[in-house]
């Protein structure tokens, strides 16, 4: 397992607190770290509380779970409330922005305010040398400084996410699974015979879980019909709300008729209107610049001389994208790629990477002018385009 830094007390009084969600990855930390000889203690973050309709609050399952884990490691184990800190700090944003028409991106919000803030500083609050978390990431020491490595399995990798973690929090951060395949994961979990061996993976936005997500953001949100309309403005069809749908989507639109498949091009939110073309390939969807503000780098700045060549993803699990970093100013970045990208989506992160090394990133304000734009010479009416997703 990579360590961070060679620690300066025995294994046995070195305190590991492991951030325990009641799934398997951070329950085989547990199990990895405690069979390293590691002071061991289990944290459980609370941070949504809501009921299912038989009245079953999903947090005390994943509690359940976190405890048969512990208790079959025999370490102990302890849980922290959250609530009112993820509701102001992560919730509501998220809401705030989707009212705006944008699609936020909950996940990288959390990591920063969430667990490598106010959770990082109750570990070490609570005596921790050391927080652990179940991230399929890697954290190594280059050149003096503690440096974010994508995770070993590149259909897991988690660095996208965790963009927003500085070097001085990374040296006491460990990731004790980054470095294996989620199959070698599963396994130990058996090995151990855990109550979380086969629990399926989590997916989607932790506090909608497995429940419709429209209907969920209508409890928050009041949603409007409007028009489909095509960029020369010819309504094709009629939408539910324009906030809830995404550039690049497909799914749900509810559009037919003989000719490729209908995808949403971009959204003119002052019109509540979904601007939408037939074909995944689109020009109106493709551009290859991009700028970015709310930057974030690991070692605080930016320290590569500019212009910089790298790559970038501007979503999750997207195949590193060859990119140059042009210039840097007034909090923001400007970037050239390579090759066009497909739904460049304001609102959502760029990451850039340096080999395996995650250097940082920032929130994409605007892509450069799409390739139909550059064609006709005229602005797409679509200030607001959120992400590709098949809600």
């Amino acid at each position: 397992m990579e360590r961070t830094e060679a620690p300066l007390k025995s294994k046995s009084d070195t305190m590991v607190i492991v951030g325990m969600s009641g799934g398997v990855d951070s329950s085989v930390c547990a199990a990895l770290l405690k069979e390293e000889g590691y002071n061991v203690v289990g944290l459980f973050m609370k941070n949504w509380e809501e009921f299912d309709e038989h009245g079953v609050c999903q947090s005390s399952k994943e509690f359940a779970d976190v405890i048969a884990v512990c208790e079959k490691l025999d370490i102990p184990y302890y849980s922290v409330d959250f609530i009112k800190e993820y509701r102001e700090q992560v919730f509501n944003h998220f809401v705030e922005e989707y009212k705006m028409g944008y699609t936020p991106n909950p996940d990288i919000l959390c990591n920063r305010e969430i667990k490598f803030k106010v959770f990082y500083e109750k570990a070490r609050e609570l005596g921790a040398d050391f927080l652990a978390t179940g991230h399929y990431c890697q954290n190594k020491v280059i050149e003096g400084k503690n440096a974010l490595i994508k995770g070993a399995d590149p259909l897991k990798d988690q660095s996208y996410f965790l963009y927003t973690i500085k070097s001085d929090v990374l040296k006491n951060v460990l990731f004790p699974i980054g470095h294996l395949p989620k199959t070698e994961v599963r396994r130990i979990a058996a090995k151990y015979d855990l109550a979380t061996k086969n629990k399926k993976d989590s997916t989607g936005i932790c506090f909608i879980g497995e429940r419709n997500f429209k209907n969920f953001l209508s409890n928050y949100i009041t949603f409007t019909d409007g028009n489909f309309e095509t960029l020369d403005g010819k309504i094709v069809g009629r939408h539910t709300g324009a906030t809830y749908y995404t550039l690049g989507q497909r799914k749900g639109l509810g559009l037919g008729g003989p000719g490729e498949p209908w995808f949403v091009v971009g959204k003119d939110i002052a019109r509540n209107v979904v601007i939408v073309e037939r074909g995944e390939n689109h020009p109106a969807m493709f551009s290859d610049s991009l700028v970015a503000t709310d930057l974030e780098f690991t070692t605080g700045q930016w320290i590569r001389p500019l212009p910089f060549k790298c790559t970038a993803k501007v979503r999750y699990r997207q195949k590193d994208q060859a990119c140059t970093v042009t210039k840097i100013e007034n909090g923001k970045i400007y970037v050239e790629f390579d090759q066009p990208q497909r739904a460049i989506t304001p609102r959502q992160s760029v990451v850039f990477y340096d080999g395996e090394i995650c250097l940082g990133g920032g929130m994409i304000e605007k892509s450069g002018p799409t390739y139909y734009e550059q064609k006709k010479s005229v602005p797409l009416n679509s200030d607001i385009s959120p992400s590709t997703s098949d809600h």
